[in-house]
């Protein structure tokens, strides 16, 4: 990917979000992080240099190797895959800016554990299933509240500053778009909880995403596109 081509593609995003912030009269910003799992390290350092500052990956070995080889570059780690427990350890070493995949309560007393005995805080998400489907991860909408509160309740190392959702995988709008209120929804019934970040939106529908109230978008091939 050149420099050019990053500059328009950063630039041609950075539009679309102001303009669905705008449809919406949002007063809120909406950040973007670059989703860079199937990347390389070049290419987020071509990204960085034209001005985008959030990187994502879902992978913590990817995460470690990446974030080794751009070491000189003070990028804003973000981890949004799935977490096994095995990879817990690695991940708080590598104390990622934000954890967006925090996915139930018995993966958070993992990790507060494992946090307590290295004497470090971690910034996470809750994961919702929104869509309630088998091939996601995450809680289930009816339980989301209770459990948000229980974890911010039971563990002390785990601070949770909001939700992410991945939007329906259809093609009918209609239901991406009842996946969107419903985290929305959930959202704004946790903000007295501490909640500031809801998480949802990726390069097929980011723009319908911030439309509904999203404030952090999770962007990979429109962004890298050559």
């Amino acid at each position: 990917m050149t420099k050019e081509q990053s500059v328009k593609n950063l630039d041609e995003i950075i539009t679309k979000i102001e303009s669905a912030r705008l449809k919406c009269n949002a007063h809120h910003i909406v950040s973007l992080v670059g989703i860079s799992k199937y990347n390389t390290a070049d290419d987020i350092k071509t990204l960085y240099l034209s001005g985008q500052r959030a990187f994502g990956e879902n992978k913590v070995q990817d995460l470690k190797e990446k974030s080794s080889q751009l070491n000189d570059y003070p990028i804003s780690w973000h981890f949004v895959g799935r977490l096994q427990t095995n990879k817990i350890n690695q991940l708080i070493d590598l104390a990622p800016v934000l954890m967006h995949s925090l996915e139930d309560y018995d993966l958070a007393n993992e990790l507060d554990k494992r946090l307590k005995i290295k004497n470090k805080k971690m910034k996470c998400l809750l994961q919702i299933n929104s869509a309630k489907e088998e091939s996601k991860a995450g809680v289930m909408p009816e339980v989301a509240v209770e459990t948000y509160k229980k974890i911010k309740q039971d563990f002390t190392n785990i601070e949770l500053i909001g939700v992410m959702s991945i939007g329906a995988h259809s093609d009918d709008k209609e239901l991406i778009k009842k996946s969107f209120i419903t985290t929305k929804n959930i959202f704004d019934t946790l903000k007295n909880d501490g909640a500031t970040i809801c998480s949802m939106g990726m390069s097929s529908d980011y723009e319908l995403a911030i439309e509904l109230g999203s404030n952090m978008v999770r962007i990979g091939s429109s962004l890298f596109k050559d």
